[in-house]
Protein backbone atom coordinates (compact mmCIF):
# COMPACT_ATOMS: atom_id res chain seq x y z
CA UNK A 1 0.00 0.00 0.00
CA UNK A 2 1.59 3.06 -1.13
CA UNK A 3 2.40 5.73 1.84
CA UNK A 4 1.00 8.97 -0.16
CA UNK A 5 0.47 10.15 -3.51
CA UNK A 6 -0.17 13.54 -5.21
CA UNK A 7 -4.10 13.17 -6.47
CA UNK A 8 -3.86 11.98 -10.19
CA UNK A 9 -6.21 14.99 -11.23
CA UNK A 10 -3.86 17.99 -9.90
CA UNK A 11 -0.97 16.45 -11.84
CA UNK A 12 -3.01 15.75 -15.10
CA UNK A 13 -4.40 19.13 -15.08
CA UNK A 14 -1.58 20.72 -14.06
CA UNK A 15 0.23 19.21 -17.39
CA UNK A 16 -2.48 19.78 -19.57
CA UNK A 17 -2.18 23.37 -18.39
CA UNK A 18 1.43 23.44 -19.62
CA UNK A 19 0.98 22.03 -22.85
CA UNK A 20 -2.04 24.04 -23.93
CA UNK A 21 -2.20 27.41 -22.60
CA UNK A 22 -0.48 30.20 -23.55
CA UNK A 23 0.96 31.23 -20.16
CA UNK A 24 1.38 27.81 -19.29
CA UNK A 25 3.60 27.31 -22.61
CA UNK A 26 5.56 30.20 -21.68
CA UNK A 27 6.74 29.02 -18.34
CA UNK A 28 7.23 25.90 -19.57
CA UNK A 29 9.95 27.34 -21.85
CA UNK A 30 11.47 28.86 -18.78
CA UNK A 31 11.65 26.27 -16.83
CA UNK A 32 13.12 24.02 -18.84
CA UNK A 33 15.70 26.18 -19.36
CA UNK A 34 16.17 26.94 -15.92
CA UNK A 35 16.83 23.37 -15.52
CA UNK A 36 19.03 22.94 -18.90
CA UNK A 37 21.06 25.62 -16.86
CA UNK A 38 21.29 23.52 -13.49
CA UNK A 39 22.04 20.16 -14.53
CA UNK A 40 24.88 21.84 -17.23
CA UNK A 41 27.59 21.35 -14.44
CA UNK A 42 25.67 18.19 -12.29
CA UNK A 43 28.06 15.19 -12.89
CA UNK A 44 27.43 11.22 -11.93
CA UNK A 45 26.03 8.28 -13.24
CA UNK A 46 22.22 7.77 -11.71
CA UNK A 47 19.48 11.06 -12.38
CA UNK A 48 16.04 10.65 -11.46
CA UNK A 49 13.40 13.05 -12.01
CA UNK A 50 9.59 13.11 -10.96
CA UNK A 51 7.00 15.22 -10.93
CA UNK A 52 5.14 17.29 -13.92
CA UNK A 53 8.31 16.10 -16.31
CA UNK A 54 6.52 16.49 -20.22
CA UNK A 55 7.94 20.23 -20.86
CA UNK A 56 11.47 19.18 -19.05
CA UNK A 57 12.30 15.82 -20.65
CA UNK A 58 14.67 17.19 -23.04
CA UNK A 59 16.65 19.35 -20.18
CA UNK A 60 17.72 16.04 -18.55
CA UNK A 61 20.17 15.57 -21.33
CA UNK A 62 22.18 18.64 -20.82
CA UNK A 63 23.40 17.15 -17.66
CA UNK A 64 26.61 15.07 -17.49
CA UNK A 65 24.69 12.21 -15.84
CA UNK A 66 25.10 8.83 -17.73
CA UNK A 67 21.80 7.37 -17.04
CA UNK A 68 19.03 9.97 -16.50
CA UNK A 69 15.35 8.12 -15.81
CA UNK A 70 12.04 9.60 -15.53
CA UNK A 71 9.95 8.04 -12.85
CA UNK A 72 6.16 8.17 -13.29
CA UNK A 73 4.25 8.62 -9.60
CA UNK A 74 1.67 5.48 -9.70
CA UNK A 75 -0.84 7.69 -8.90
CA UNK A 76 -0.59 9.01 -12.72
CA UNK A 77 -1.41 6.52 -15.94
CA UNK A 78 0.74 6.91 -19.03
CA UNK A 79 3.68 9.34 -18.50
CA UNK A 80 5.88 9.86 -21.65
CA UNK A 81 9.23 7.82 -21.82
CA UNK A 82 8.90 7.12 -17.84
CA UNK A 83 11.34 3.83 -17.21
CA UNK A 84 9.85 3.47 -13.90
CA UNK A 85 6.45 3.66 -11.92
CA UNK A 86 6.81 4.31 -7.98
CA UNK A 87 5.36 6.25 -4.55
CA UNK A 88 7.73 9.41 -3.75
CA UNK A 89 7.12 8.54 -0.44
CA UNK A 90 8.82 4.91 -0.67
CA UNK A 91 11.13 5.26 -4.08
CA UNK A 92 12.35 2.09 -5.30
CA UNK A 93 15.85 2.65 -4.59
CA UNK A 94 18.93 1.62 -2.36
CA UNK A 95 20.09 4.23 -0.09
CA UNK A 96 23.00 6.31 -1.40
CA UNK A 97 22.62 5.00 -4.66
CA UNK A 98 21.71 8.52 -6.85
CA UNK A 99 23.40 11.07 -7.88
CA UNK A 100 21.14 13.66 -8.67
CA UNK A 101 16.94 13.58 -8.41
CA UNK A 102 15.08 16.17 -10.09
CA UNK A 103 11.84 17.60 -8.50
CA UNK A 104 10.05 19.37 -11.20
CA UNK A 105 6.11 20.92 -9.17
CA UNK A 106 6.03 17.21 -7.16
CA UNK A 107 6.27 18.98 -4.07
CA UNK A 108 3.17 21.39 -5.14
CA UNK A 109 1.25 18.54 -5.49
CA UNK A 110 2.30 15.83 -3.00
CA UNK A 111 0.37 15.83 0.45
CA UNK A 112 3.52 14.97 2.21
CA UNK A 113 6.38 16.85 0.64
CA UNK A 114 8.56 16.93 3.74
CA UNK A 115 8.17 13.11 3.46
CA UNK A 116 9.49 13.46 -0.20
CA UNK A 117 13.05 14.79 1.07
CA UNK A 118 13.06 12.43 3.84
CA UNK A 119 13.36 9.58 0.93
CA UNK A 120 14.84 12.15 -1.79
CA UNK A 121 17.72 12.72 1.33
CA UNK A 122 18.26 8.52 1.77
CA UNK A 123 18.36 7.57 -2.18
CA UNK A 124 20.77 10.63 -2.75
CA UNK A 125 24.80 10.08 -2.33
CA UNK A 126 26.44 12.01 -0.19
CA UNK A 127 27.60 15.40 -2.46
CA UNK A 128 24.79 14.32 -4.28
CA UNK A 129 22.16 17.37 -5.40
CA UNK A 130 18.04 17.39 -5.67
CA UNK A 131 16.98 20.18 -7.93
CA UNK A 132 13.05 21.43 -7.17
CA UNK A 133 11.02 23.51 -9.31
CA UNK A 134 7.76 24.74 -7.84
CA UNK A 135 5.46 27.63 -7.04
CA UNK A 136 6.55 30.79 -5.32
CA UNK A 137 3.53 31.66 -2.56
CA UNK A 138 5.09 34.79 -1.70
CA UNK A 139 4.26 36.03 -5.28
CA UNK A 140 1.79 37.59 -7.19
CA UNK A 141 1.15 34.51 -8.15
CA UNK A 142 0.82 32.60 -4.45
CA UNK A 143 -1.43 35.71 -3.85
CA UNK A 144 -3.64 34.80 -6.80
CA UNK A 145 -3.81 31.31 -6.12
CA UNK A 146 -5.09 32.46 -2.04
CA UNK A 147 -7.48 34.20 -3.48
CA UNK A 148 -8.85 31.65 -5.98
CA UNK A 149 -9.14 28.99 -3.15
CA UNK A 150 -7.65 25.60 -3.51
CA UNK A 151 -10.98 24.52 -6.58
CA UNK A 152 -9.92 26.83 -8.92
CA UNK A 153 -8.50 25.37 -12.21
CA UNK A 154 -4.53 24.61 -12.80
CA UNK A 155 -2.33 26.07 -11.71
CA UNK A 156 -4.00 26.99 -8.57
CA UNK A 157 -4.15 23.56 -7.05
CA UNK A 158 -1.90 22.14 -4.70
CA UNK A 159 0.14 23.99 -2.70
CA UNK A 160 2.51 26.93 -3.07
CA UNK A 161 5.67 26.67 -0.74
CA UNK A 162 7.32 29.10 1.18
CA UNK A 163 10.78 29.13 -0.04
CA UNK A 164 11.23 29.90 4.06
CA UNK A 165 10.12 26.72 5.08
CA UNK A 166 11.76 24.84 1.84
CA UNK A 167 15.25 25.65 3.08
CA UNK A 168 14.42 24.66 6.89
CA UNK A 169 13.13 21.49 5.49
CA UNK A 170 16.70 20.93 3.47
CA UNK A 171 19.13 22.16 6.30
CA UNK A 172 16.95 19.92 8.96
CA UNK A 173 18.17 17.40 6.92
CA UNK A 174 21.60 17.99 5.83
CA UNK A 175 21.24 19.71 2.77
CA UNK A 176 23.35 22.94 1.96
CA UNK A 177 21.93 25.45 -0.74
CA UNK A 178 24.26 25.92 -3.67
CA UNK A 179 22.09 27.99 -5.45
CA UNK A 180 18.42 29.56 -5.58
CA UNK A 181 16.61 31.85 -7.92
CA UNK A 182 12.87 32.95 -9.30
CA UNK A 183 11.67 34.32 -12.10
CA UNK A 184 8.49 34.80 -14.07
CA UNK A 185 7.41 37.78 -12.78
CA UNK A 186 4.11 38.87 -15.41
CA UNK A 187 0.69 38.94 -14.26
CA UNK A 188 -1.00 35.43 -13.71
CA UNK A 189 -3.91 36.35 -15.95
CA UNK A 190 -2.90 35.73 -19.49
CA UNK A 191 -1.13 37.84 -21.69
CA UNK A 192 -3.54 40.85 -21.90
CA UNK A 193 -0.42 43.53 -21.67
CA UNK A 194 0.84 42.44 -24.96
CA UNK A 195 4.18 43.74 -24.91
CA UNK A 196 4.72 45.45 -21.23
CA UNK A 197 4.71 41.72 -20.06
CA UNK A 198 8.51 41.90 -21.03
CA UNK A 199 8.53 45.20 -18.36
CA UNK A 200 6.97 43.38 -15.46
CA UNK A 201 9.66 40.50 -16.05
CA UNK A 202 12.54 43.00 -16.22
CA UNK A 203 11.57 45.57 -13.21
CA UNK A 204 10.61 42.27 -10.46
CA UNK A 205 14.24 40.65 -11.51
CA UNK A 206 15.67 43.88 -10.65
CA UNK A 207 13.81 45.29 -7.61
CA UNK A 208 12.10 41.98 -6.47
CA UNK A 209 14.43 39.81 -7.35
CA UNK A 210 12.84 37.19 -4.68
CA UNK A 211 9.38 37.36 -5.83
CA UNK A 212 8.84 35.40 -9.06
CA UNK A 213 6.31 33.17 -10.02
CA UNK A 214 8.35 29.64 -9.44
CA UNK A 215 11.65 29.33 -7.62
CA UNK A 216 14.43 27.01 -8.86
CA UNK A 217 16.27 25.43 -6.16
CA UNK A 218 19.47 23.21 -6.15
CA UNK A 219 21.32 21.91 -2.96
CA UNK A 220 24.03 19.92 -2.05
CA UNK A 221 23.56 16.27 0.71
CA UNK A 222 26.28 17.18 3.41
CA UNK A 223 27.65 14.44 5.11
CA UNK A 224 29.34 15.64 8.61
CA UNK A 225 33.23 13.61 9.05
CA UNK A 226 33.54 11.93 12.50
CA UNK A 227 36.67 13.55 14.12
CA UNK A 228 38.88 10.97 15.69
CA UNK A 229 39.48 12.17 19.30
CA UNK A 230 42.98 11.54 20.32
CA UNK A 231 43.88 9.56 23.96
CA UNK A 232 44.30 11.82 26.56
CA UNK A 233 48.31 11.09 27.97
CA UNK A 234 47.29 12.94 31.24
CA UNK A 235 47.91 12.26 34.63
CA UNK A 236 45.17 10.46 36.01
CA UNK A 237 43.59 11.45 39.29
CA UNK A 238 43.46 9.94 42.44
CA UNK A 239 40.97 8.08 43.74
CA UNK A 240 41.03 10.12 46.74
CA UNK A 241 42.79 13.19 47.41
CA UNK A 242 45.80 13.52 49.53
CA UNK A 243 48.22 10.07 49.79
CA UNK A 244 48.60 8.46 46.64
CA UNK A 245 47.28 4.83 46.20
CA UNK A 246 49.78 2.52 47.38
CA UNK A 247 50.37 -0.57 45.66
CA UNK A 248 49.71 -4.13 47.51
CA UNK A 249 50.74 -7.65 47.83
CA UNK A 250 48.57 -10.57 48.32
CA UNK A 251 49.33 -13.93 49.02
CA UNK A 252 52.67 -14.05 50.29
CA UNK A 253 54.14 -12.12 47.82
CA UNK A 254 55.30 -9.35 50.09
CA UNK A 255 59.18 -7.90 50.79
CA UNK A 256 61.24 -9.97 53.35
Amino acid sequence: MPFCQPLRPLMSDLQCWYNSAELGRDLALREAECLRRLLSDTFGYHLVALGVLDHVTDSLGASRIRHPVLMADSSVADVPGAALVGDPCALPFAPDSLDAVVLPHLLDLSPAPRRVLDEVERVLIPEGRVIILGFNALSLWGLGRALRGSQAPAPWQGRYLNLIHLEKWLSDLGFSIESQETFMFRLPFGHWLGAREGLFDKAGQRVLPGLGAVYALRAVKRVSTLTPLRPSWRRRHRLVPGRPVEPTTRGGGGHA
